[in-house]
């Protein structure tokens, strides 16, 4: 499903329990300097991301200070965040002349004590060639370093390299909890272009050998993924930014199954079986 841009007025994009991925929350927070917002999602555990701009978190009697350098854009340096207790109560406050917010959560019972992640965190991976037009970088902002600290959430920045080419190739899926084959773990995507007036595509096929949906994205984009395989590309001229947020439903480390008819080309595409292992 493509949800295009809006004006959420800091309600949430993906609501707890939404019908197609019940495992996800997902909202886009603004705020003007001296500001705040509390965000509480019970039942879920969540990460909070400034896209751009400076915030500070409290939550569960601690105080996060000066968390995001980015001013411009998102490609404006290094993603930071705060991870928040299941349910507990955080109150974000604009340190900075404005900020645009993400708070990525993962429905789960479990939980663990707050958290930073500073920019000298960030667990970064780049894969892919310019030759096989699949360069990107991937920033972990929860990646396979805090397991033991999170519960069910992964998330993650995902760059293309250079400009124009395709993501999330060799087409994958996570909709099915089959061990060792493959894990259940609903994802949400947000869209950024450089410039802004980019776009790209997001196909979403359902069954391998069908022809499946498409869907024109466009700065700002929301794309759920319930089921089935869903690469994605960028046109020439542009760069290409999404953030990911992966909740599973059994399991924090997720599998992914590579599209038989594709799953040859894992052995073409450079570094792209490190990529795989920083999801597990």
């Amino acid at each position: 499903m493509h949800i295009a841009p809006f004006d959420n007025r800091n309600a949430p994009i993906i609501a707890a329990g939404h019908a197609l991925v019940p495992l996800v929350y997902f909202n886009i927070v603004q705020l003007k300097r001296g500001e705040h917002f509390v965000s509480q999602v019970p039942g879920y555990e969540t990460c909070i991301v400034p896209a751009t701009g400076t915030i500070d978190v409290a939550s569960a009697g601690q105080t996060f200070a000066a968390i995001g350098k980015r001013r411009a854009n998102v490609w404006d340096g290094e993603p930071e965040g705060v991870y928040v207790t299941t349910g507990a109560a955080a109150t974000i406050t604009c340190q900075s002349d404005a900020a645009e917010v993400f708070v990525a959560g993962a429905r789960t019972d479990e939980a663990f004590p707050p958290f930073a992640i500073h920019a000298a965190d960030i667990d970064p991976v780049q894969y892919g060639s310019d030759d096989t037009k699949t360069h990107r970088k991937i920033k972990h902002i929860l990646g396979t370093k805090y397991h033991g600290r999170v519960s069910r959430l992964l998330v993650s920045e995902l760059y293309t390299v250079g400009t124009g080419g395709w993501s999330g190739f060799p087409s994958h899926k996570h909709d099915t909890n089959r061990l060792p084959l493959e894990t259940r773990h609903d994802e949400v995507y947000n869209f950024r272009f450089n410039p802004p007036h980019g776009s790209g595509l997001q196909m979403l096929q359902r069954e391998d050998g069908q022809p499946g949906d498409a869907y024109h994205i466009v700065d700002g984009s929301t794309v759920v993924i319930d089921k089935g395989y869903h690469p994605c590309c960028v046109l020439p001229g542009y760069q290409m930014y999404y953030f990911t947020i992966l909740a599973g439903e059994t399991q924090r480390s997720l599998v992914q199954f590579f599209q038989p008819s594709h799953a040859d080309q894992i052995e073409t595409i450079p570094g792209i079986k490190d990529m795989i292992a920083k999801f597990k």
